[in-house]
């Protein structure tokens, strides 16, 4: 028998600190047995190695996903100069360093450079190791089974990318891929692991020069992409070493839950079954519908009539004709309408989510 939807929830967006180690899928899944509903997703998947936040929609709130999907986003991040790995970042294996003293002669004017040279608009082929679909296959799986993966290069836009910091170490490539959650449960459930890649790179360290940085880029941009595309411009080779996420749209790292903190949250809220059970008594800290479309798009009041004629579906005129990008329409109560498209004469409602009201 299906599990009955938690009355207690409602509907809105819950910012989750993602933890190191968990897949965005891992992240979904526990949060739908925290909201008590199937009607969950994520704007955006994090690697299992980043951290940082991570947006998901809870029952109606999927419905604004897409939207947010399209935003601007910013990381901070580690690049590794010296080092060239399978995946373009730790979890892969090495398979180059920089030759003898070529680290060593880079100066910071050289750096600079070429960090300008990738920021404002770019082609950015995505990495190889990704979860791009190359006829029906994920270009991840065809590259750990040896096949050559040849991705077409996207338009993308880096509007910051600067240099925080810059230290000179040594460190040790990497010899073996990291596992993916996926690998193992598998191997939890008794499945031996195979096709380990393995480095033919000398478990020697190496001179590096790590590079602390702080990116904000358009969507379909790949951090670990800008630390390859780095490092084969210096001619050294580069790779990711860490990546956190702090802010998609409008949403940042401040606002964002640890998984353990929505645990403390919906355990301290009122209980599913409770006779008295209302939304929004969960705990749980979901950002509104409203204030998560303020945040990330433009807002169009709506008086009565309007929203009444919007909940219907009815195209009404245009307050900008000719305006690029979603708006969000909110009646005189503040209560998000609908998702409007104003590029023509009339709107288009593309998600309304109030209920028609009788004329």
């Amino acid at each position: 028998m299906a599990r009955a939807i938690d009355p207690t929830v409602g509907d809105g967006l819950l910012v989750v600190d993602k933890p190191a180690g968990w897949t965005s899928h891992q992240v979904v899944g526990a949060c739908r047995r925290l909201a008590g509903t199937r009607k969950v997703g994520h704007a955006g998947t994090l690697d299992p190695m980043a951290t940082g936040v991570l947006v998901v929609g809870v029952n109606k709130a999927t419905r604004l996903l897409t939207y947010l999907v399209g935003a601007d986003k910013t990381y901070t991040a580690t690049i590794r100069l010296g080092v060239t790995t399978m995946t373009d970042d730790a979890e892969g294996v090495a398979t180059a360093v920089a030759p003898s003293g070529a680290v060593a002669a880079l100066t910071d004017a050289e750096v600079d450079a070429a960090v300008s040279g990738l920021s404002g608009d770019i082609t950015q082929v995505p990495s190889t190791v990704s979860a791009i679909k190359i006829d029906g296959r994920r270009a991840y799986a065809r590259a750990r089974s040896g096949e050559d993966v040849d991705l077409a290069g996207r338009a993308v836009r880096v509007s910051r990318f600067d240099v925080l910091d810059r230290r000179r170490v040594e460190a040790v490539p990497p010899q073996e891929e990291a596992d993916d959650p996926s690998a193992v449960h598998r191997r939890d459930r008794g499945e031996e692991r195979t096709q380990i890649p393995a480095s033919s790179v000398p478990a020697t360290p190496v001179p590096v020069l790590d590079l602390d940085v702080e990116v904000t880029v358009s969507s379909g941009t790949y951090v670990r992409a800008l630390a390859r595309d780095l490092g084969a411009a210096l001619g050294v080779g580069g790779h990711l070493t860490a990546l956190r996420r702090t802010r998609v749209g409008g949403l940042g790292i401040d606002v964002a839950s640890t998984m353990e903190e929505l645990e403390y949250a919906r355990a301290a809220g009122t209980p599913r079954d409770a006779p008295d059970g209302r939304p929004g008594t969960s705990g749980l800290p979901l950002v509104s519908l409203e204030d998560a479309a303020r945040g990330s798009m433009p807002v169009r009041a709506l008086d009565a009539e309007e929203a009444r004629l919007v909940g219907h579906g009815v195209r009404i005129p245009s307050a900008e004709p000719g305006r690029v990008g979603p708006v969000a329409a909110l009646d005189d109560s503040g209560a998000l309408v609908a998702i409007l498209d104003e590029s023509s004469e009339r709107v288009m409602p593309e998600v309304v989510f109030t209920s028609p009201c009788p004329a």
